[in-house]
């Protein structure tokens, strides 16, 4: 017997411990992959951006590097050679070795949960790993989410599949892996399982089965990640302990804040569609696809370089480069020492550089980019209303960590895990009100940005749960909506000979005989089948009537049961055919419901449904193009 029989056998896989010990399990594999992603990505840094060209990139303050990255003088030029060189490397590996590691990764995981029965090949994580430490490390303009969900998901899907477990089973064990990874590379672990469970959708559902095996994947793998770190970041929050003071002042901060969600929303849709313009450009490239990244990745550099001459030399507009965490970490505590046309600049420039990196089919995330933007837009709009309004607008950087959580509310349509992810990352909820306030006017008001095109809608829109609607479905049909009540039905008197029933039979195309009686109530009922077993017996065929051949035991459906009970009595009884009666008087006969007709109406309620949902893909196609 092998050891995962042994295991099978050891374990009761009906009971909740199952899910425990896998979630353990992910959540070991999704830490130590984060760990290995960051490290990969430092050494690239070091080796490349800081040693050629004199750039390091800014990190957060409660980011660890196992380097000093001691850089020179900087070369804005060398920086573009590094980029097209990093593109170049990144796209060869995705596109020799795996193509579906093209892109964000976010997306990904989304579609091998509704679309390809949670199964992601074994060779993606580490693909991933590599093309994205090496787009990021180059100074590539993406963020970690993507990677990392989609190392942490492969993981977990690989698992449950070398286990043999269901298909549903597996969905689940993907997105336990993707919560383990977003919650370690962030420190976010409760924001990391309710990203797992609510990016699947677009509308406001959540994948209720996932929260609890994604958040003890979360936590393993957040605690693994913090082993990794110095005791004096192990376990802060990732932009520092600074900004957890910050809080609201006074409620009529609130009407500030709703301008501020006008504004996000407006930059959110700018960026949906320039990122999927951008994409759109780059697939008609008349070029092979590997040297697309270098492409894009060389345009991030001439954008940067502009940038750097434009503001004097100024490093800090350099946060259109890679993470861009440095930048934004001053935005978020100093906001006045960058000024509104640097915080707005970098915001701007950060949706083009973005757009180039991993439109092009760099492999990168695509929330840490919204972190910068909407962070730098945030703090943007709390020095003009502090400006404007200093006695209510106290804190302007309040309102870039806000604007964090706003933007990506937007785009992402995750306005709960952001909110959690956001609070984390900055170490405190003291800006709870005014987050909760700008993401949910986020969410509402930019339904055209769906920055995730995997998403679908809501559970009854996704094929992983497709058959689990059909009861919801069918109890909201009625049988009085479905039978044919036109349609004559011949009733049998209880006492017709055999040989009228015969005669009967050969006139009509009905195969299911009511039964009634002399006041016309039935009593019974039989079908052409059951008259067969009389007619080679000549001794019963002058005798038998309609009430020897019938049965009395009619099972019947009303026309206000809904069509799940009906499908149950179809099931019962094994026959096409339910007499329909009065719901007052069982024995007034009222017509008939055959069983074509209630698969057929399912059939047009599920035709409907389609309809709906690709009338709203139809509309955010206006705003984006599918997913790789």
């Amino acid at each position: 017997m092998s050891f995962v029989e042994k295991l099978m056998d050891f374990l009761d896989w009906r009971a909740s411990g199952k899910w425990v010990l896998l979630s353990i399990l992910v959540g070991i594999i999704a830490g130590l992959g984060a760990i290995v992603f960051q490290l990969i990505g430092q050494t690239v840094v070091e080796y490349t951006l800081v040693a050629f060209a004199g750039y390091s990139p800014g990190d957060a303050a409660g980011e660890h590097s196992v380097y000093e990255h001691a850089a020179g003088e900087l070369s804005p030029w060398r920086i573009v050679l590094v980029l097209v060189a990093g593109g170049l490397a990144s796209g060869l590996l995705v596109f020799t070795l795996a193509p579906e590691a093209e892109g964000h990764g976010t997306d990904a995981a989304i579609d091998a949960y509704h679309n390809k029965r949670g199964a992601i090949r074994g060779r993606i994580p580490i693909i991933k790993m590599l093309a994205s430490a090496i787009t990021l490390g180059t100074g590539g303009s993406g963020g970690r989410e993507g990677p990392i969900a989609q190392i942490g998901g492969a993981f977990g899907s690989y698992l449950a599949t070398i286990l043999k477990l269901p298909v549903r089973d597996r969905r689940i064990l993907l997105a336990a892996g993707v919560g383990a990874g977003v919650g370690a590379i962030f420190r976010a672990p409760l924001a990391g399982a309710l990203f797992s469970a609510e990016i699947l959708y677009s509308e406001a559902d959540l994948e209720a089965d996932v929260i609890i095996p994604a958040a003890s994947s979360s936590i393993i793998g957040y605690s693994v990640y913090c082993l990794f770190l110095p005791e004096s970041v192990r376990f802060a929050p990732l932009f520092g302990e600074e900004l957890s003071t910050l809080g609201i002042v006074t409620p009529l901060e609130l009407f500030p804040y709703a301008a501020l969600a006008l504004v996000l929303v407006v930059v959110g849709i700018l960026y949906v569609k320039l990122f999927y313009g951008v994409h759109t450009l780059f697939k008609k490239l008349p070029v092979p696809p590997a040297v697309r990244p270098a492409i894009g990745a060389g345009l991030t550099g001439l954008v940067a370089v502009w940038l750097f001459y434009l503001f004097d030399s100024d490093r800090r507009v350099l946060a259109v480069l890679s993470t861009g965490y440095g930048t934004l970490q001053e935005a978020l505590i100093h906001a006045g020492q960058l000024g509104v046309p640097l915080l707005l600049t970098v915001a701007l420039a950060k949706i083009v550089t973005t757009s180039l990196t991993i439109g092009s089919g760099g492999s990168g995330g695509v929330f840490g980019p919204s972190m910068v933007i909407g962070g730098c837009v945030g703090s943007a709009v709390g020095l003009f209303f502090h400006s404007l309004w200093p006695d209510v607008v106290t804190h302007p950087e309040a309102f870039g960590i806000v604007g964090m959580a706003g933007f990506f509310s937007g785009c992402a349509n995750a306005p709960f895990s952001t909110i959690i992810m956001v609070s984390e990352m900055t170490g405190g909820y003291g800006l709870l009100l005014p987050t909760m306030w700008v993401s949910t006017l986020c969410f509402v008001m930019g339904r055209r940005a769906q920055l995730y095109s995997q998403q679908v809608p809501s559970r009854l829109e996704s094929p992983a749960h497709r058959g689990d609607f059909l009861v919801d479905v069918l109890e909201g049909m009625r049988v009085g909506d479905v039978y044919d009540q036109s349609r004559a039905v011949t009733r049998v008197p209880e006492a017709t000979p055999l040989e009228g029933i015969v005669h009967i039979l050969a006139e009509t195309q009905q195969h299911y005989f009511p039964v009634v009686d002399e006041r016309g109530r039935m009593i019974g009922i039989f079908s052409g089948d059951d008259v067969r077993g009389y007619l080679y017996d000549e001794t019963i065929w002058k005798l038998a009537v309609a009430r020897d051949v019938m049965t009395s035991n009619v099972v019947s459906v009303t026309p206000e049961d809904d069509l799940n009970t009906a499908l149950r009595a179809f099931t019962t009884v094994a026959i096409d055919e339910l007499p329909v009666v009065d719901a007052e008087d069982p024995s007034r006969l009222l017509g008939t419901l055959r069983h074509k007709e209630v698969i057929a109406s399912y059939n047009r309620r599920l035709m409907a449904f389609q309809q709906e949902a690709d009338s709203h893909q139809r509309a955010d196609e206006r705003t984006s193009v599918p997913s790789r």
